[in-house]
């Protein structure tokens, strides 16, 4: 971990630590600023002690962070653009990276005063959307330079559409619970049950359900907010100390050997394929390897890409035996050989090629899409003990406000399921999406479904948030960046 430092001088030093630091910060605020997407229900409905909750999704939380893979830290990653990562210089990286970190957690900060429930993945990305369109502008490029906009509409996609989908499949499930259970005491709130039984907690299985679901909340949000924050790690380790983190340092000569067969496998796939294909590569370029260092990532150069990386990976059996350039180079190789077969996968190939090339896609990016475990571990730390602190304010709104009347317990286990069930599914697609709004709408929806109606200004300071969270975001950290390097830029 420490040898990442030598060479980067003392004040670079600082700098790095410092920035990490500021992660970790963000992260812990992601643990209490998202608290309530886990334990509001589970409260409210009174299955569990207020402290025994957040000290188990806090549990939950990390476990969720140490097992849920990298598929969203790089999709948070590659909302930047290759040339740009590993194309700015060091000072436009450090301001970079502090542009953003502040702005998230300027704005994480500010909603949880307010008890807002608002998105820390919004926030997040709004902020990388931010400095990524500052420095196109400021370097005179379209904005694609900037921001990969491919990746950036996916991910928007995902946060407009999964609100949408947690608010009518809570309704729905509600519905059935109330069909299949007519009359049942689990329709009833805590209140109206102490009328009824003289206790406020849930019949037992309801309470069992309703426990499990919330650590099964606080599982998938460790799993998929835990990944944003290994991925905002790896950008700052990625910019400021490429000649450690532009590759896993760890690998050894059978992972090389992986990646170089992986890259000569997708091209025999292209060969097998050449007219298909040809829409995208061009084969009338010569496949062989280039002395210059790449400039751009171009789809139709793979077959050059291609050979490059081949005759990079056969004169070293280590990483460690490159140079610092050639690292670069070769992540940069890495990235744009697997874009260019990303989108050679939307093809019609034949069902069995795609197959092949999904898995040689994974082998060839091993080493560059991967994060060591320190990294896990710290941002599974961070957002496990921010999960113990500092939940009330968004409790407080989810439980009380959102609803006309009281949660009854069915309610709260139609929307727990259906947040870990989406933001599970989410989470293996490997896609970043928003817990607060998919929880909060559940909520919304199994209000609707039973007929409590939604008090109105609460619903409309949500909406207010969840539309003014990315273009402020990006206003705040742009802003930051574009100042920042004026005052302190070449």
């Amino acid at each position: 971990m420490f040898e990442m430092f030598s060479g980067l001088g003392l004040w670079w030093s600082i700098g790095l630590a410092l920035a990490v630091f500021f992660v970790l910060a963000y992260e812990f605020i992601n643990g209490f600023h998202d608290t309530a997407n886990a334990v509001a229900t589970v409260i409210y409905t009174k299955a569990m002690p207020a402290h025994m909750a957040v000290v188990a999704s806090g549990l939950f939380n990390f476990a969720g962070v140490m097992m849920g893979g990298l598929g969203v830290a790089y999709a948070i990653v590659h909302l930047l653009p290759i040339d740009l990562l590993l194309g700015m210089d060091s000072t436009q990286g450090l301001i970079m990276v502090f542009s953003l970190l502040f702005s998230a957690i300027v704005w994480n900060l500010g909603t949880w005063f307010f008890g807002i429930p608002a998105s820390s993945s919004h926030t997040l990305i709004g902020s990388i959307l931010g400095v990524g369109g500052a420095y196109a502008w400021m370097s005179h490029q379209p904005l694609q330079e900037g921001i990969n906009v491919g990746k950036a509409i996916d991910i928007m996609l995902s946060l407009i559409i999964s609100p949408t989908v947690g608010f009518v499949i809570a309704a729905l499930l509600l519905f059935a619970m109330k069909r299949i259970w007519l009359g049942s005491k689990i329709h009833k709130t805590p209140e109206e049950r102490l009328l009824v039984d003289g206790k406020k907690h849930p019949p037992f299985w309801a309470r069992v359900t309703l426990i499990c679901s919330a650590m099964g909340v606080s599982f998938v949000h460790g799993s998929n907010d835990g990944q944003k924050g290994i991925g905002l790690v790896m950008l700052v380790l990625i910019c400021m100390a490429p000649a450690y983190f532009a590759l896993d340092m760890n690998s050894r000569s059978y992972d090389l050997d992986r990646t170089q067969d992986a890259n000569q496998r997708i091209m025999e796939i292209y060969q097998r394929n050449h007219e298909l294909v040809s829409q995208v590569v061009n084969f009338s370029v010569p496949a062989h390897a280039q002395e210059e260092l790449m400039t751009h990532c171009e789809a139709g150069e793979a077959l050059q890409a291609m050979a490059t990386l081949n005759d990079r990976l056969g004169q070293v059996r280590t990483y460690e035996e490159m140079s610092l350039t050639d690292r670069r180079e070769v992540r940069r190789l890495l990235l744009c050989i697997d874009d260019t077969a990303r989108k050679v996968s939307k093809l019609p190939l034949p069902s069995k090629e795609l197959t092949d090339l999904a898995k040689w896609r994974k082998d060839l990016t091993a080493t560059a899409e991967y994060a060591p475990t320190w990294v896990i571990v710290s941002i599974a730390l961070a957002l496990g003990c921010g999960t113990m602190v500092g939940w009330r304010r968004i409790v407080y709104t989810v439980g009380e406000k959102i609803g006309s009347s009281g949660m009854t317990y069915s309610q709260g286990i139609a929307a727990q399921i259906t947040a870990a069930a989406s933001i599970g599914v989410a989470s293996l697609t490997g896609m970043p999406v928003s817990t607060t709004h998919i929880l909060s709408s559940a909520v919304a929806g199994t209000m609707v479904a039973n007929k409590s109606g939604l008090q109105s200004q609460t619903i409309k300071t949500i909406l207010l948030a969840w539309v003014l969270t990315l273009p402020l975001t990006m206003a705040l950290s742009g802003g930051l960046f574009i100042i920042s390097n004026h005052l302190f830029g070449n």
